[in-house]
Order: C-alpha cells, then sequence, then structure tokens
C-alpha cells in the first residue's frame, strides 16, 4: 500500500496557518473571521477549521450556564458533521472518515489540574499553610489577569475524508454560513499536488470552485 502524503500535507498547511495565527494572536482574532485550510492527495481529503467562538456560539466566556453548555454542545455536534458544512459535489463520491472537534483557548486552563501537580510533586507536610495560601493566591492572580486580558476561545476541528472520485472535487459550497449566522469570512489555504493556493470566502460568496476545476 503506498504511503499516504496527506499528513505531511495538512501539517505543512497547518503550519502556514499558525504562521498567519502567530502575528494575529489567540486574544487579536478577529470576529466573523475564521479559517479553513483543505489538504488533497489522491483520493484523501484532510480539512482543518479554526474559528472564534463568537462566530459558532456567539461569546466567547466561560461557558457557566447550562444555556451556554448546551450552546457548546450543539456547535460540537454540528460541526462533527463536516459534508453538511463543506458540501462537495455528490460526483466526488466523499465520505468521512474522521473527525476531531474542540474548543480551545484562554477558559481551558485547568486551575485545579496546575494545583494538582503542584501537590503531585512535593510533600504537603513540607510546606507551611501560609505558604500555601500564598500559592493559592498567586495563581488565583493570574487567572484573573487572564480574565482581565480578556479570555477568547476558538472552535479547532479536523476532518479526514476519502473521495471515490478525486476529478469530481470541483467546487466547495460553504453551507457552514448558514449553519453559523455570526461568521462572516473564512480565510483558505488550499492544498493538492500543483501547490499551495490562497483564496477567501464570505457568507455573500460562499462557493469556492477549487484548483484546476473548469
Amino acid at each position: 500500500m503506498r504511503y499516504s502524503a496527506i499528513p505531511t500535507i495538512i501539517v505543512v498547511c497547518a503550519a502556514t496557518a499558525a504562521v498567519a495565527g502567530e502575528k494575529r494572536g489567540l486574544g487579536a482574532h478577529e470576529h466573523g473571521t475564521g479559517h479553513f485550510n483543505m489538504a488533497v492527495e489522491g483520493t484523501e481529503v484532510a480539512m482543518e477549521l479554526e474559528a472564534p467562538g463568537a462566530d459558532i456560539v456567539g461569546f466567547e466566556h466561560e461557558a457557566t450556564s447550562e444555556e451556554d453548555r448546551a450552546a457548546i454542545e450543539a456547535a460540537k455536534a454540528r460541526l462533527s458533521a463536516p459534508l453538511s458544512l463543506f458540501v462537495l459535489p455528490a460526483a466526488a463520491g466523499c465520505e468521512v472518515a474522521s473527525v476531531d472537534v474542540a474548543l480551545v483557548g484562554d477558559h481551558e486552563h485547568d486551575h485545579d489540574q496546575d494545583h494538582g501537580e503542584d501537590h503531585a510533586g512535593h510533600d504537603h507536610a513540607e510546606h507551611d499553610h501560609a505558604e500555601h495560601d500564598h500559592d493559592h493566591d498567586h495563581d488565583h492572580g493570574h487567572e484573573e489577569a487572564a480574565e482581565a486580558e480578556g479570555g477568547h476561545t476558538e472552535f479547532h476541528a479536523e476532518y479526514r475524508l476519502t473521495c471515490a472520485d478525486p476529478t469530481g472535487l470541483t467546487s466547495v459550497d460553504f453551507a457552514y454560513f448558514d449553519a453559523f449566522p455570526n461568521a462572516e469570512k473564512l480565510e483558505i489555504q488550499m492544498i493538492d499536488a500543483e501547490g499551495s493556493r490562497g483564496f477567501e470566502v464570505t457568507r455573500e460568496e460562499a462557493v469556492l470552485a477549487l484548483p484546476g476545476s473548469s
């Protein structure tokens, strides 16, 4: 069996997006604008989406209410059906092979985990109560500082598809904009056998003709 280049291609694609990400920074991402990577190699297709929480669920604060948590779970479920968001021509015969959806960002910092790791490597008896309180207040101060700077979350999704007839991959219809009313634009990095290309789709122009299509 021939080794698939898809993992290598998508890593290169993600690295390109990461450079742009370093420039904008997680805390400075642009609401309304997401990033979509797509790599095609033979019958395999890899796709990656990064979108601000505000675009997907309408907020970026930590989910503290049942309503917020329900909105996040509903969004994850919707993002787990890529072919209903990024519609490919039926002629290509594409099927979903794997899906990985996560919410990442400032609010993913787990204070309890950090607190537990601090105790894992030290004997509690070696620390007096005052020192423990100081450490706790110090850590809590970092959390408050992060909140003061403004917490930001992003949805990150990775997909792997197999397509029976890759020649049928002539376009992508971004129904994503219908699913998420706050999303306005996707900056796209496309990689295939002919190289890397950048595109942009918007709510008003949501169909992308793929390179090589007529």
